[in-house]
């Protein structure tokens, strides 16, 4: 699966069950198939989320931000700044 594969759906999410089960489902992935512990794999997950918002409108980060409860790893998170 291409980044793009995996993070573009995440950015058309608008509600908040539904982005809970995508990123549980991205997570798994990484604990099945990249054989990453839990934490670190929620950790890389909501990094990749923070950064592929970033190549996105400000409407779609801020909204992916808040449903993933991420941060672009450079930026930081637009509720802060």
């Amino acid at each position: 699966m291409t980044y793009g594969e995996a993070y573009n759906p995440a950015m058309k999410i608008h509600e908040q069950a539904e982005a809970d089960a995508y990123f549980e489902k991205l997570v798994t992935d990484l604990v099945d198939n990249h054989a990453k512990p839990r934490a670190e794999a929620e950790t890389i997950v909501r990094v990749n989320l923070g950064y592929w918002a970033g190549y996105y409108n400000h409407e779609t980060r801020a909204r992916v931000e808040r449903l993933f409860k991420c941060s672009h790893p450079v930026f930081g998170a637009m509720a802060k700044g």
